[in-house]
């Protein structure tokens, strides 16, 4: 085993209900069976199991077995914990693409969930999964399912999701990646304010006032420590989320507040730690595994946006560096947070609060066109604030100031034009314009960036452009699911024929915010009952 598979977390924290990470509860059978490649391909599968007996139990069971017999260890592991189902119970009756999303739902449908032993934190109301190995709800995938769900007019469970999310705002201060304990140190791209905003297209506008304790509580989660940041003229200050710029603006980047392997990702973490320090030798592992996880908290995990390009122009994990970045796609939401809140207070009626936000929104809107437009590029690009200049990286990350409606016509237009020169693709767009073996780059399309391309490029009138992505993209999903009846996480845009993805595990069947995205962009309908065998929308 590589030196660093001991790597442990010594702290302990009992002060809340369901804080507890797998590491905690099983102490060194997590590192045995974790740091085991025969016993789970998937990281992710043994600390989603449920515990079957008393868990103190389980582990003075444990001190009794061979652990360095697979066949007794996988016995124990199957005799004392519930394990999760590998594959989607659901099964296509090759109905038509929309007849299966409809249906889709109820599979991906979780009730309000009982209190059990294990790393899941249960949630008030039912909810939707994305599917396959992501057994538990996600953050940002579910404004993209929840496009979907509005279009079949499943309002009801929208409405549940989002008070999942104020439940959990309220009980942490935040809203995690998903509802796994292991998921308590980082949250996802902000978007329940978006998320407000379809609610409030069925329910009216009193819906961002009934949630506005929970949008402000979830702003004072990313600003954290933004007013205790030092004052330097010549060098950025920073903490946890918070960036404070030499010329005093405050933005912000994805974090995650432990510099541990990722429980769901332990092995994988530690093989990239150990890739650095052989290739780096000064690297500390826990800065390597706060940028893995940082990456993880911008849902974009991983691409090159994070890396530091080799002087062979390709790109290595173990460069990763997230929390040196400020990424243009975060500080776009959180410049929507400021401007929601803002107009929330003036429905309210408080207008000191509306006009403290409005020059928070404003200010940030300066900050974003200074350091994230980079006018000889014609395009949005992030920012390093370390180096103190814009990355090099082409990503669709820079369509959000479109989305937002931040950019004036004339970069709309320079983006635009570069968005149909480099991205458009044959199936849709690609997510970065370079090809590494990381997913959230070329040759991969995903469901959420072709719908804030789409939007954000119908805002500034580029409606041909944004019709033909989004014909592209819906030809390919119908491809796909006639060929295999499957809608899923990530498609290669550029080879059609292809199926397989990259990154650290393999593409996923459901899938949430793919189905999402296709019902709200499909202008046919679910029928609702239908027959088997139908012939596919196109």
């Amino acid at each position: 085993m590589a030196f660093l598979m001991g790597f442990t977390n010594p702290t302990i924290s009992h002060d809340k209900i369901k804080t507890i990470t797998p590491e905690e509860l099983y102490g060194e059978m997590f590192y045995d069976i974790q740091a085991n490649e025969s016993i789970f391909s998937d990281s992710k599968y043994f600390v989603d199991a449920v515990p079957l007996w008393d868990i103190e139990q389980i582990r003075e069971n444990y001190k009794k077995i061979d652990i360095h017999s697979n066949l007794e260890l996988k016995n124990f592991i199957q005799k004392n914990f519930e394990l999760p189902s590998e594959e989607s119970t659901y099964q296509s009756d090759f109905s038509s693409i929309n007849d299966h999303i409809y249906k889709l739902w109820d599979s991906l449908k979780r009730p309000a969930d009982r209190h059990r032993e294990g790393t899941l934190i249960p949630l008030p109301y039912p909810y939707i999964v994305p599917g396959g190995r992501f057994r538990e709800i996600y953050y940002w995938d579910s404004y993209f399912t929840m496009l979907g769900l509005q279009k079949d007019n499943k309002i009801e469970i929208i409405e549940n999701m989002i008070d999942n999310f104020s439940y959990l705002i309220d009980s942490y201060g935040f809203i995690p990646n998903g509802n796994r304990t292991y998921y308590l140190s980082r949250s996802q791209p902000p978007f329940f304010a978006l998320m407000l905003e379809v609610l409030a297209e069925s329910r009216g506008n009193d819906v961002f006032i009934k949630y506005l304790p929970s949008m402000e509580k979830e702003y004072e989660f990313w600003m954290d420590g933004s007013t205790k940041l030092t004052e330097l003229n010549a060098e950025a200050s920073s903490f946890r989320r918070v960036v404070r710029l030499p010329d005093g603006e405050i933005l912000n980047r994805y974090w995650d507040d432990k510099n541990i392997p990722r429980s769901e990702s332990y092995r994988e973490d530690i093989k990239t730690a150990n890739k650095a320090i052989s290739a780096i030798p000064d690297t500390k592992p826990e800065e390597v595994f706060r940028n893995l996880r940082a990456a993880a908290e911008s849902g974009w995990d991983f691409s090159s946006r994070w890396l530091t390009e080799n002087p062979e122009k390709t790109f290595n994990l173990y460069t990763i560096h997230t929390t040196d970045i400020l990424p243009v796609d975060l500080n776009s939401l959180i410049y929507y947070l400021e401007y929601r809140l803002s107009k929330t207070y003036e429905r309210a009626g408080n207008k000191a609060k509306a006009d403290l936000f409005k020059q928070k929104y404003q200010t940030r809107k300066k900050a974003l066109i200074k350091y994230f437009w980079n006018a000889e590029k014609g395009f949005f690009m992030d920012f390093d604030f370390k180096k103190n200049k814009q990355t090099n990286i082409y990503s669709l990350a820079g369509i959000f100031p479109l989305y937002f409606q931040i950019a004036d016509q004339k970069q709309a237009t320079q983006v635009a034009q570069k968005i149909k020169k480099s991205f458009l693709k044959q199936g849709g767009l690609i997510a970065t314009l370079h090809t590494t073996d990381e997913q959230w780059d070329a040759p991969y399309g995903w469901a959420p960036l072709q719908w804030l391309a789409i939007k954000g490029l119908k805002n500034y009138g580029f409606n041909s452009l944004a019709s033909e992505i989004k014909s592209r993209w819906l030809k390919l999903n119908q491809k796909v699911y006639r060929d295999t009846h499957k809608m899923l996480e990530k498609y290669n845009v550029e080879d059609l024929s292809r199926l397989d993805g990259g990154g650290e595990y393999e593409n996923q069947d459901g899938f949430g915010w793919t189905n999402g995205v296709y019902r709200k962009l499909s202008q046919a309908s679910a029928r609702r009952i239908t027959n088997n065998k139908e012939k596919l929308n196109h």
